[in-house]
């Protein structure tokens, strides 16, 4: 069984933290670790003891983890950033809490014996003859050891203590994956009188230095008397501290408010999720519009927490089943029908609303960046001052550099409402005039809703009803949100300052009135936006224009093609400007090396240019692209690095692409989109080597062969969770079969009822070999949902089980 592992954090803010800077205060950011690698960092919040970030991340890790830790730091403009603290969660801490956690937590002191990460190789063996016994300890290698030297590797060797003995191996300079390949040996005579505490093998990593005191890299130990049963233990085995000796400093150091959730799923093999999927399918394309099917079902038992989850994974089932709109058409012609009143369609957080909205997302993201971007970057870079509001205004803000003074309140009030119309003007027009941008599967659905709640609400007197329905989901689910937060929709890397965001929710309130079609207009408490008034119903009847010409199409049906991506090849899923290392630069001075590209990712290839304008481009075919990996500091003295590996058509040999990126929030999402491209892909390397090929050998692993196996394995669908992820419809189905199963007694009780004196049917699905994947398959009496045109799931002893066969009678 494949394992999915998703976990979700969320750093909310910081209170009491101590000053740092010459000022009295600091300039705090967060940095997030996964097993001591850096996943993410939050922006920097200036002179402020109590800072707020608000910024969230999913991450998706297949192989599991063991530490999730926080680092808040003190950005120093001269000099190294300051630690103030960390707080560390392990994996057994986060899984104990099934709703998540959501708490105030104090910081600790870092302590550097405590910061290990890396794994050691070991064979340890235990030979005996006649006259003693003889623990053999081979040390092979280790790898991915913290650096400790300010060459950013580190000088370890091995000390091991075993019945009163010491060893050590040789020291290997200057690598983080050094190679020992040494065996040790220890008499094991007389060890049974020892204390049982002390019969047992430590063995331990250190960093040689010449100068002061060597530093702890980690250890990992093993009781001897297992060792006389069992004729070897060897394999790679986790370098731990010497124990958790963190200290809270009773609130000192200040706390983080932060929210951790951890979901892991068992992905059974493709075949015991057809039931599942067939039924989803046959409830979507049935003409019944009764409530005995799954689709109904689903929407029935969800709730308010888990309606987003289930939503993203049923959009994403039809999807790959080429069924999407048609689902959705489904979902939306029920909300339609038990709607009275045509002022209240599609107001609530039902599943219908969730699914839409889920659908724009994941597959209008390329067309809302496409269209809002340009004018979001601008209005991050001018920051100008507007507020319409004179409640709010402040004339200090608005203080200009003049002989005149600062600006007078209505100087201020003119001034932000001629900035807010070309802002609005601006935006108004790009989306207006987007029609041809716009996904074909998204006008389709549209269409569809239009005529929908036309067969509803006919006649003249609801004429807008079928024009607000659209632009309900458009402008008030998709694009007055994008402005508002751009960061959740990956249109900037760093919340708004309080500046700027006021900027965007002026906008958005007033896009968000022409979404409503102007209705409200004149009735709401914020009549200091009615000089925006104008504008907005000059826009709405634009828009009416807009969207007869969104829904005219000729297509009726959406295409039916099974993919695990998402976007057609022309789509480009990431781009924007890197610095990528020449082929050949080994001679060259360092900042001679790098230059400047333009860089487009697609599902299909990844190019690049000297500006987003130059016609000459050269690519990567993705189908090519073998591993998406980091690169260590030392390897080239640049941070933020990764390194793209690919092969050629003939598999003959690989090729390395250096690029640097700006900051390492930028490198993670790089990382993780170009892997979520090539996720499928055939020839996926397991190992890589972290360093670069220079001076005749590996600088991770300092072994002279050009072609020798990688020294650290790949993290190849280690992946940020957003709307560009891949499709995976057993994972899919795995969610949707975990939320019927919360439901169990409530569907038994319901369900169930009528049909406990019917026949007993035998599920022949749960078979011996159900066994090998841990099901209880001693089950006497087995019923089925007879409402279902088959069998859902088998109820067992209060266990609903996953079928693969029919169910059928005795």
């Amino acid at each position: 069984m494949a394992r999915n592992t998703a976990l979700y954090f969320r750093l909310v803010e910081g209170k009491n933290l101590p000053a740092k800077d010459v000022s009295g205060t600091s300039d705090p950011y967060c940095i997030v670790k996964v097993d001591n690698e850096v996943v993410a960092r939050t922006a920097t919040v200036w002179r402020d003891l109590n800072p707020f970030w608000g910024e969230e991340f999913t991450l998706h890790l297949p192989l599991g983890f063991h530490t999730l830790s926080f680092y808040v730091m003190d950005e120093d403009t001269i000099g190294h950033d300051d630690v103030i603290g960390k707080i560390s969660l392990s994996k057994d801490l986060i899984a104990s809490h099934p709703r998540g956690i959501d708490s105030w937590v104090n910081l600790s002191r870092v302590d550097p014996d405590e910061e290990v990460q890396g794994e050691i190789y070991l064979e340890l063996h235990i030979m005996q003859d006649q006259y003693r016994s003889t623990l053999h300890c081979h040390v092979l290698e280790a790898r991915d050891l913290a650096p400790r030297d300010i060459s950013g590797t580190s000088d370890p060797f091995v000390r091991i203590f075993c019945n009163n003995q010491t060893l050590e191996t040789t020291v290997i300079k200057r690598t983080r994956f050094p190679r020992w390949n040494e065996v040790l040996e220890f008499d094991l005579r007389g060890i049974e009188e020892l204390d049982p505490s002390d019969q047992m093998i430590s063995i331990e990593v250190w960093d040689w230095d010449m100068v002061g005191k060597n530093d702890f890299l980690g250890r990992v130990w093993f009781p001897i008397e297992p060792l006389h049963k069992s004729p070897a233990v060897t394999g790679w085995f986790r370098l731990l501290p010497f124990g958790n000796t963190e200290e809270e400093n009773g609130g000192k150091l200040g706390s983080l408010r932060i929210k951790v959730s951890l979901s892991e799923e068992r992905i059974l093999p493709s075949l015991y999720y057809q039931t599942l999927i067939q039924l989803l399918v046959e409830s979507v394309q049935s003409p019944d519009q009764s409530d005995c099917n799954l689709l109904a079902l689903l929407e029935e038992i969800c709730s308010a927490e888990s309606r987003q989850e289930v939503a993203v994974k049923l959009v994403k089932i039809f999807l790959g089943q080429g069924l999407a709109v048609t689902f959705l058409d489904k979902l939306n012609q029920r909300e339609v029908n038990q709607t009275v009143d045509p002022n209240t369609l599609f107001r609530s957080n039902s599943l219908a609303s969730k699914c839409m909205e889920q659908y724009m997302k994941i597959v209008g993201m390329p067309f809302l960046h496409e269209i809002l971007k340009p004018i979001i970057n601008r209005i991050f870079e001018e920051k100008r001052y507007v507020e319409l509001d004179p409640c709010k205004i402040d004339s200090n803000r608005s203080r200009r550099i003049s002989f005149k003074g600062s600006m007078s309140e209505h100087q201020i009030l003119e001034s932000s409402l001629e900035t807010l119309r070309g802002y609005l003007r601006d935006i108004i027009d790009a989306i207006l005039g987007s029609v041809e941008q716009c996904p074909s599967g998204m006008r389709l659905c549209f269409k569809q809703l239009h005529k929908r709640v036309e067969e509803k609400f006919p006649g003249p007197v609801y004429q807008d009803v079928k024009y607000a329905a659209i632009s309900g989901f458009l402008f008030l689910r998709f694009f007055a949100p994008a402005i508002l937060t751009p960061k959740l929709f990956h249109l900037r890397e760093h919340h708004a300052d309080p500046r700027t965001a006021r900027s965007l929710l002026l906008i958005a309130k007033a896009v968000q009135s022409i979404g409503n079609l102007g209705q409200q207009l004149g009735y709401g408490k914020e009549q200091w936006m009615s000089p925006l008034h104008p504008f907005i119903q000059q826009s709405v009847g634009r828009l009416r224009d807009f969207l007869d010409r969104l829904i005219d199409m000729e297509s009726e049906t959406e295409c039916g093609q099974i993919s695990r991506t998402l976007f057609h090849p022309s789509i480009t899923i990431k781009e924007g400007f890197l610095h990528k290392r020449k082929a050949e630069a080994v001679n060259l001075v360092t900042r001679f090396t790098f230059k400047k590209r333009y860089f487009w990712l697609s599902s299909q290839t990844l190019s690049y240019s000297k500006s987003p304008d130059w016609q000459v481009r050269s690519s990567i075919p993705v189908h090519r692209i073998c591993a998406v990996e980091r690169v260590d500091e030392n390897a080239f003295q640049h941070s933020n690095m990764m390194q793209i590996i690919s092969q050629d058509s003939e598999a003959q040999g690989s090729h390395i692409m250096y690029i640097q990126c700006k900051n390492v929030n930028e490198l993670n999402q790089w990382l993780s989109a170009l892997r979520k491209v090539s996720l499928c892909n055939q020839r996926l390397l397991p190992t890589y080597h972290p360093g670069a090929y220079r001076n005749a050998h590996w600088t991770c692993c300092l072994q002279s062969d050009r072609t020798v196996r990688g020294c650290s394995r790949t993290h190849l669908a280690v992946t940020l969770g957003d709307w560009s992820d891949p499709l995976d419809p057993d994972a899919e189905a795995q969610v949707l079969y975990r939320h019927l199963l919360l439901s169990k007694d409530v569907l038994r009780d319901k369900y169930l009822e009528n049909t406990m004196n019917a026949e007993k049917p035998q599920c022949k699905g749960h078979s011996e070999k159900g066994k090998s994947i841990g099901i209880d398959i001693h089950c006497p009496m087995i019923y089925y949902i007879k409402q279902y045109s088959g069998p859902l799931f088998c109820f067992s002893y209060g266990s609903i089980l996953p079928c693969k066969t029919p169910v059928v009678s005795h």
